[in-house]
């Protein structure tokens, strides 16, 4: 559940010397499982509860990594990532796993939209 910064993946496709890092929450660590269906994400075949940062309308598709209902498992050092914005969200979804040496560090704060400011909430699956 926490919120990370890292260096975007090469599949993200930033424009070259941008210094592009990508801010997304983490949903399944090291030796989870991770799925697409139904419009949700499973981790360990279960369903990710996300309704203390997500609307419940909103829909969770696959992207080209987690295509057909595809179930991947993360090997050490390997975290999923996915964007709490999920329509326009380039994340774990479309280009899979980001590594440990690619984690710049942890975001705890929150300044917009400026209804929203304040310290991120612990967010525990």
């Amino acid at each position: 559940g926490d919120v990370i910064v890292f260096h975007a993946p090469p599949a993200a496709n930033c424009p070259e010397g941008t210094g592009c890092d990508f801010i997304k929450r983490v949903i399944a660590v090291p030796g989870d499982t991770v799925q697409v269906k139904e419009s949700a994400l499973y981790v360990n075949q279960q369903r990710l509860d996300e309704s203390e940062y997500l609307e419940s309308a909103v829909i969770t598709n696959e992207g080209s990594f987690t295509a057909g209902g595809r179930t991947s498992t993360m090997g050490p050092n390997e975290y999923f990532a996915v964007g709490d914005n999920r329509a326009h969200s380039s994340d774990s979804r479309a280009w899979g796993p980001v590594t440990n040496d690619e984690i710049v560090g942890r975001a705890f704060f929150r300044y917009w939209p400026a209804k929203d400011i304040g310290v991120l909430p612990k967010i525990s699956y």
